[in-house]
C-alpha cells in the first residue's frame, strides 16, 4: 500500500472512532437519574445539586430556593416612652393656635435620635362616633398624627380609658388612622386577638416587641373580647401574661405600655406591683406605666426596668405636681444588659413639655 494510501485508511478510521465516541456519550447523557427514579409517583424531588452550583450540573431548574435571613450584629438600643398624651384642642386649644408640632418642640429632637418612642394616646383618633356618657370624653383628630411621625414618635398605646370615648366605630377607625399615618397602634382592636398584638421591630440586630395594655376600665364592656372591639385588659393578669408571653416568643426585647394606678397617686399600689412581676416573668423588659397623672418612681424590679407612672406629658399645665413630668429611657448594651433612667422635663405651658435636664443614661440627645 502506498504511503498516501495508508494516511486516507488512517484517517476514515479516525472519523469512524469519533463519531461512534459522540454516540456513546449522548446515549450515556440521556439516561434517566438514579434520584428521578426514587422519586414516588406524583411527588417531586429536587435534587441537592439542582439548587448548588456545581461542574457537573447539567440542568437548569426554576425552583425558587429558601434562604435564612439573619439581623446583623447588635448594636445599643434606646428606646424611649411618655406618659399621657392628649391632642384633642377642645381641652387643650393651644394646640390648634400654635400647631401640632408645639407640642414637641420643646424637646430638641430627643424621639427623632432614639431608635424607639411610645406614647400613650389618651384620646380618640377618629371623626366617627358619638361621645360616651362619662365625665371625660376626648377627641384627637387624625390631621395631628402625621405631626407624631414627623417628631419620632413610633408606637401609641390605646389601651387607656379614652381611646373609647367616642364608642367602638371610632376606637377601630382610630387605631386603622394611627397606622396609615405611620404609627404602630397597641392596646386595642377590633376583638382580643388584635387588640392583645405587638408592634414588632428589626433594629440594630434586634427584634423588638411592644405590647399595649389598659386598665382602670369605665366597664367591663370597655375590655376587648373574642367577638368585641376594645382594649387589651390590664387588670386581669392571664390577659396581661398572655399577650406579653406570646410577644416574648418573637423578640429579644418585649416594652410594655400600660395604663394602671390610681390618680394622684406617688407610688404604685400593691395590686400594680403583682401585675409587674407576672409580666416581667413572662417576659416583659420593661414596663411604662401611665394614667395616675403624677409622676412615680422608676425602679428595677426582677431584672426589667419600671417606670411606675410617667405622670402628664402632652397636658394641660394645672399645677406644678402635674406639669413634673420625664421621658423614660431604656438603653439595652449588645450583651443584653439594661441600663434605664428618666429624662427630666416640665409642662411649660398648655400641652408644651419641655425637656429640663440632660439624659443619665445612654448617648445624649
Amino acid at each position: 500500500m502506498s504511503t498516501l494510501s495508508k494516511l486516507i485508511v488512517i484517517a476514515l478510521g479516525g472519523v469512524l472512532l469519533g463519531v461512534a465516541g459522540f454516540g456513546f456519550w449522548q446515549w450515556l447523557g440521556n439516561q434517566p437519574d438514579e434520584q428521578a427514579l426514587a422519586a414516588p409517583v406524583g411527588e417531586t424531588t429536587i435534587p441537592t445539586l439542582a439548587i448548588t452550583t456545581s461542574t457537573f450540573s447539567t440542568t437548569t431548574t426554576t425552583t425558587p430556593t429558601t434562604t435564612t435571613t439573619t439581623l446583623p450584629p447588635k448594636e445599643t438600643l434606646v428606646i424611649q416612652g411618655t406618659g399621657d398624651v392628649n391632642l384633642d384642642p377642645s381641652y387643650i386649644p393651644t394646640l390648634a393656635a400654635n400647631g401640632w408640632d408645639n407640642a414637641w418642640s420643646g424637646l430638641e429632637g430627643l424621639f427623632l435620635e432614639d431608635d424607639l418612642t411610645v406614647i400613650n394616646l389618651e384620646c380618640a383618633p377618629s371623626h366617627l362616633g358619638s361621645p360616651e356618657p362619662k365625665a371625660f370624653v376626648f377627641r384627637c383628630p387624625p390631621e395631628s398624627l402625621p405631626s407624631l411621625v414627623a417628631n419620632g414618635v413610633e408606637v401609641a398605646n390605646l389601651g387607656n380609658n379614652h381611646s373609647g370615648d367616642y364608642g367602638k366605630e371610632a376606637l377601630v377607625d382610630g387605631r386603622a388612622q394611627l397606622i396609615s399615618s405611620g404609627v404602630a397602634a397597641v392596646g386595642a382592636g377590633k376583638d382580643l386577638a388584635e387588640a392583645g398584638e405587638p408592634a414588632l421591630f428589626e433594629i440594630d440586630g434586634w427584634k423588638v416587641a411592644v405590647v399595649g395594655l389598659g386598665g382602670v376600665s369605665p366597664g367591663d364592656h370597655w375590655y376587648a373580647a373574642e367577638d368585641r372591639a376594645g382594649m387589651r385588659s390590664g387588670d386581669h393578669i392571664d390577659q396581661m401574661v398572655e399577650a406579653v408571653s406570646a410577644a416574648d416568643e418573637v423578640a429579644d426585647v418585649v416594652v410594655v405600655s400600660i395604663h394602671w394606678g390610681v390618680e394622684l397617686d406617688t407610688t404604685p399600689r400593691a395590686e400594680d406591683v403583682e401585675r409587674a412581676r407576672a409580666m416581667i416573668a413572662a417576659g416583659a423588659d420593661a414596663i411604662f406605666g401611665h394614667h395616675s397623672h403624677r409622676m412615680q418612681p422608676y425602679e428595677t424590679v426582677d431584672g426589667a426596668a419600671v417606670f411606675w407612672s410617667l405622670g402628664n406629658f402632652v397636658w394641660p399645665s394645672f399645677s406644678v405636681a402635674g406639669s413634673t413630668t420625664g421621658v423614660a429611657r431604656v438603653v439595652v448594651s449588645p450583651d443584653g444588659s439594661i441600663d434605664a433612667c428618666l429624662i427630666p422635663a416640665y409642662i411649660e405651658s398648655h400641652g408644651h413639655p419641655v425637656l429640663s435636664g440632660a439624659p443619665g443614661c445612654g448617648p445624649g440627645p
